[in-house]
């Protein structure tokens, strides 16, 4: 696609009128505009995908590169064409992908994060006995949404909790729609320095974390990574690890108190918990706008044809609300049960942590409305500060009382 805005294109990101559902726009795009041509904050434009099948098509097939390198792939934000420049595996092709994710596959399986349970259970009860201790109204993020994800990860990965504020702000720059481009870069730099620091430590006293095995197994000489492959892989999991989960953690709370009936039949029923977490993934799509792709070859979409080189972005928000999929897709629906929505994605890319933000969400959501039962937001839930124009959606903060 031409670099050249076409004067008729519209400008995206779209932003929600209504924080818990996507923007109105996309009702009438997946009607009538399924492949529709935007313009992007960062300059060009790109192919803005909106069916349910389609996004699933672009997400799995060949056709559609993952590959932050090629010429022309679409960036939302101003300053990533640097992370594109020595990209994460998550912006690589297989079998490149392939080689990196299966360094880290096993410690992300259902059976390794089941073992991980009581573990959470103790972060979250901890946290909630320290927000119990103080006097509301309370920022649910800073006192639990942020920090349990961020406790699991830090356990995970071997890195210090302690240097949470730093990492958390970082982490916060790099994925706001209100950085500017120097500001994204001297967060990224931050957060490199910051884990080149922590792979010299663990190659000096290893310890029994996923980084320090990543540093004895995989790095060179005696592995198959390079330094610099090993940074970029470890800034992604610290980053992704805590930022995605701590945003649901606080919308999903928001969500559930605004459908007290849903959670009321969570509290009668707490073999609805499962599903009920895949219907708030599916509701919410916070993930909406990481999944852009570039076309690979000539091809065509949902009648759409689409040359080599033009960018592509599979909205997820608008595939979870694909009325052809998801009967009612606007009523959150506890008992809906279904697990096929597009929340982590979809093919070889499908989120390679989701075991694990599953079970944090099951068990901080639980927790928080067993220990908290008269919990409620103090201010109008249309007036919270959310995270528009970021890769991530979510709140800024989420005064509660109770």
């Amino acid at each position: 696609m031409s670099q050249t805005t076409p004067p008729d294109s519209r400008s995206f990101p779209l932003r929600r009128q209504c924080p818990l559902a996507p923007p109105p726009e996309y009702d009438r795009l997946r009607a009538q505009e399924p492949v529709s041509e935007v313009r992007l904050p960062t300059g060009g434009t790109a192919w803005l995908v909106t069916r349910y099948e389609d996004v699933r098509t672009v997400l799995s097939s060949p056709a559609f590169s993952a590959d932050g390198t090629r010429p022309g792939f679409p960036t939302l934000l101003p300053g990533h064409e640097q992370i594109l420049r020595r990209p994460p595996f998550i912006r690589m092709d297989p079998p490149q992908h392939s080689f990196y994710r299966r360094m880290l596959t096993q410690e992300f399986t259902l059976k390794r994060v089941r073992t991980m349970r009581p573990g959470i259970q103790t972060t979250v009860d901890r946290l909630l006995d320290d927000l119990l201790a103080r006097t509301p109204p309370v920022d649910l993020v800073e006192a639990f949404a942020l920090p349990a994800p961020s406790l699991v990860i830090c356990q995970l990965l071997g890195v210090p909790y302690d240097d949470h504020e730093s990492f958390q702000s970082r982490s916060k720059a790099v994925l706001s729609g209100a950085s500017t481009a120097e500001q994204s870069a001297t967060a990224l730099g931050g957060l490199r320095a910051y884990m080149d620091g922590l792979i010299t430590r663990k190659q000096r006293e290893p310890g029994d974390d996923l980084l320090s095995k990543l540093v004895s197994e995989q790095l060179e000489p005696a592995g198959e990574l390079r330094r610099d492959e090993l940074l970029m892989m470890c800034v992604m999991l610290l980053s992704a690890g805590h930022e995605t989960t701590a945003n649901m953690i606080s919308l999903g709370a928001v969500a559930l108190l605004e459908h007290p009936d849903q959670l009321a039949a969570l509290r009668s029923d707490r073999g609805l918990l499962p599903g009920a977490v895949e219907e708030l993934l599916r509701h919410l799509s916070i993930a909406d706008l990481v999944t852009t792709r570039i076309a690979a070859e000539d091809t065509e979409l949902g009648g759409t044809a689409i040359r080599a080189g033009e960018g592509v972005i599979a909205l997820l928000a608008a595939a979870n609300w694909d009325p052809g999929v998801f009967p009612e897709p606007e009523r959150l629906d506890v008992h809906r049960g279904n697990r096929h929505h597009v929340g982590f994605g979809y093919g070889v890319h499908q989120c390679l942590g989701q075991n694990l933000a599953r079970l944090e969400l099951e068990i901080a959501l639980s927790t928080l409305f067993a220990r908290i039962p008269t919990l409620r937001v103090t201010v109008p839930v249309d007036e919270l500060p959310y995270k528009h124009g970021g890769l991530l959606f979510g709140l800024h903060e989420l005064p509660v009382s109770w």
